[in-house]
């Protein structure tokens, strides 16, 4: 027995392991390293991820920048003049709201381009999702200012009849899905739509817009976890505008920023300066290439600024300095992206004046014509839910038909009873 000990544990029996440079766990198969080195963090000297830009901050071309996806001069002259267009519609809409002609209203100053240059590299085909401020995208796709101005005076004319407030536009004809309050709830329900459009195998995807803020939310992590294990045709539009409400963006996150998170979850990724129209038409062009070829999400992080007030239910100036302000309103995107049509001979000085001035015209005109609208029956607080009315909502419409006759204070002398 101990010969057998021997032979079986000799020094000088010499065993040769295998070295392992990999394994595959169930987590996922990943390499092995002798280094004892931590990715990110504080003491991390990964640098963050760059930000593609095609013009400068004066309009100015950028030398060797990459333009796959070229703009034209028609494009280009119908990009500007819906900017131009939603500039004059937010500060004609602010100015009514705060005369009181209606309750609430949002801007879109500074982020123009992040909207218009992303709407005009998509297709009606593609199922739209909006936050708030992205009206421009509706305006590019073919909601008129009237129509946006109906709604916002919630006339029966409006697309939620009254029953929405300002703001909350939608369009079943545009592809349009209705804007709701609550912050990221549209990204789970993009991912959905763009499976749904997976499994019917259409050429199409979904876009659906939200703020760095709302990537806070949970509703963020698990539509993009969602969208990447099942391969979901969805683009992410984030506009970093650096502010969530009063809140910064240095209180709202650590890290890269909300592209860097895109890599973790297996999503192609890009950052994109938010001013330059012509580069985030050209990023979601890309964005959206990949999305309906490869069938997967791709992520979009659109830097911009927001120049204007979170809504008129707030005053930046508590929380901003006029000096950063001003520094920021200077780099226009709307004049950014003028300049590059007046260095192709696409623009003129009258062509501008022209524009602007009809267009202040028709705003003005959509507003008085939404005002002398009559608001929506009272029997409609209880319509376009269901196809069928179900029994509960027809006793609850009977009894507001029945209090409304035997009160008739209750029921303002504007709105019907029918």
């Amino acid at each position: 027995m101990a010969a057998c000990y021997n032979q079986l544990f000799s020094t000088n029996t010499t065993v040769t392991a295998k070295v392992e440079d990999s394994m595959d766990f169930p987590g996922g198969k990943v390499p092995f390293t002798q280094q004892l080195k931590m990715i990110g963090g504080p003491e991390s000297s990964t640098p963050p991820m760059s930000c593609y830009r095609t013009v400068d901050s004066t309009g100015a071309d950028v030398a060797g920048a990459e333009v796959p996806h070229q703009i034209g001069r028609d494009l280009a002259t119908k990009m500007y003049s819906t900017m131009a267009a939603l500039q004059i519609v937010d500060t004609v809409f602010y100015e009514a709201q705060r005369q009181g002609r209606f309750s609430f209203f949002m801007t879109s100053a500074g982020e123009e381009a992040t909207a218009v240059g992303s709407a005009a590299a998509l297709t009606l085909d593609d199922t739209v999702f909006t936050q708030y401020r992205e009206h421009g995208v509706m305006m590019w796709r073919g909601y008129t200012i009237q129509q946006m101005a109906h709604q916002c005076y919630g006339n029966q004319l409006g697309h939620g009849k009254g029953r929405q407030m300002p703001i909350h536009y939608g369009s079943k004809e545009l592809n349009f899905q209705t804007i709701s309050s609550p912050l990221a709830t549209q990204l789970p329900h993009a991912v959905g739509a763009a499976y749904a459009l997976k499994l019917e195998r259409k050429h199409a995807c979904a876009a659906v817009y939200f703020g760095e803020g709302a990537a806070s939310e949970g509703d963020f992590h698990a539509a993009v976890n969602f969208a990447s294990t099942l391969g979901a045709p969805v683009v992410f539009i984030c506009r970093n505008n650096g502010w969530a409400i009063s809140t910064p963006s240095t209180e709202q996150y650590r890290g890269d920023g909300i592209a860097g998170r895109g890599p973790s979850y297996g999503i192609a990724s890009i950052r994109v300066d938010g001013g330059d129209a012509r580069a985030v038409y050209n990023a979601t062009a890309e964005a959206r290439r990949i999305a309906v070829t490869s069938s997967c999400p791709v992520l979009i992080e659109a830097m911009s600024y927001r120049s204007g007030h979170h809504s008129t239910s707030d005053d930046s100036s508590r929380y901003r300095t006029a000096d950063e302000m001003n520094r920021w309103r200077a780099r226009d995107p709307v004049m950014r992206f003028q300049s590059l049509l007046l260095a192709n001979n696409w623009w003129d000085a009258q062509q501008e004046k022209d524009l602007r001035l009809n267009l202040r015209k028709e705003v003005l005109k959509a507003l008085e014509a939404a005002q002398k609208e009559p608001k929506a029956p009272l029997a409609d607080l209880f319509t376009d839910v269901y196809k069928e009315m179900p029994w509960h909502l027809k006793e609850q419409m009977a009894q507001a038909m029945a209090h409304s006759k035997a009160h008739p204070g209750a029921c303002p002398s504007d709105i019907p009873v029918r």
